[in-house]
């Protein structure tokens, strides 16, 4: 079944590779201390300038420790029940993602359902979309450049990791040679809206290609639970 990943709209081939911008082994390839200091999570491309850098700080968000080890857990419990006749998928439709399985919940038992419904409360300041996406990432997946298509989600999109860190990509639509690179931590929740989610692509990277600041960030298997605010009414 085609759940929410085929709604994006795929523009990984405007997308240019890292390794043409520069090398994870520049130290001057990326910002300077001070900037670290103020986006911890966040890491930016030289051509990235402090407007882009503030809009971008303002519009995608990482918050550490949003779930505990117990919640994990308990959210993991209820989505292998989910998972366990599934296969990963190496083949999606537009090739926008490698090695991955993904549903689409709309109910959950009533402990995950809290944690859901604060996701929700925290991240949104309106209603959220009934089915709430999860995406299972293998190990040796990862997702190309794309823009959730703007028919099926509105401005923001939140999610939550599970079992593993990662590396979030955002690269500017018009201009590929200013990007970001957002440090997902296992447990923590991203809420990424209106300027990062219109004007730039996002990717899940590799892990041949996943390094922060110039460490290696090495992705195991992870599930995202993503919910998303509805399009606008027509």
């Amino acid at each position: 079944m085609a759940l929410c990943l085929a709604n994006v709209r795929p523009t990984w081939r405007r997308a240019i590779p890292l390794s043409a911008i520069c090398s994870h082994s520049k130290a001057l390839c990326f910002s300077s201390a001070e900037s670290h200091a103020i986006s911890p999570n966040l890491e930016f491309s030289p051509d990235c300038d402090e407007a882009t850098k503030e809009r971008l700080r303002g519009n995608m968000k990482i918050h550490e420790d949003f779930i505990s080890a117990e919640e994990e857990n308990n959210l993991l419990e209820e989505l292998e029940l989910k998972f366990k006749r599934s296969r990963y998928q190496y083949d999606h439709w537009d090739d926008a993602i490698h090695g991955y399985r993904e549903t689409e919940k709309p109910t959950w038992n009533e402990v995950n359902n809290n944690v859901i419904n604060r996701l929700r409360s925290f991240a949104f300041s309106a209603t959220t979309m009934q089915h709430v996406h999860v995406l299972d990432l293998a190990e040796n997946g990862h997702i190309k450049p794309h823009l959730d298509s703007i028919k099926f989600c509105g401005n923001t999109i939140s999610g939550i990791s599970l079992l593993s860190p990662s590396i979030m990509r955002l690269i500017h639509i018009q201009r590929p040679e200013i990007f970001a690179k957002a440090l997902l931590p296992r447990r923590s929740l991203y809420i990424m809206k209106d300027f990062a989610r219109y004007d730039f692509n996002h990717e899940i990277l590799s892990n041949n290609e996943s390094f922060f600041r110039g460490e290696k960030v090495t992705k195991t298997r992870r599930i995202s639970v993503i919910c998303r605010s509805p399009p606008p009414s027509s």
